[in-house]
């Protein structure tokens, strides 16, 4: 059987920009840190290919 590679790369960016918006909720509006966390986990997960 063949394997393809994934490309990752969107997912990697999409990951780094869910992370400054997580610290830039968490310095501005602490509240609302929480809304940003299942964007940070789900697109980590794809960019490791784990889902």
């Amino acid at each position: 059987m063949e394997t393809a590679k994934k490309n990752t790369a969107l997912y990697w960016i999409l990951f780094f920009l869910s992370v400054i918006l997580f610290f830039v909720l968490l310095e501005y509006k602490g509240e609302m840190v929480t809304l940003s966390l299942p964007f940070v986990c789900t697109f980590f997960a794809k960019a490791m290919d784990i889902m």
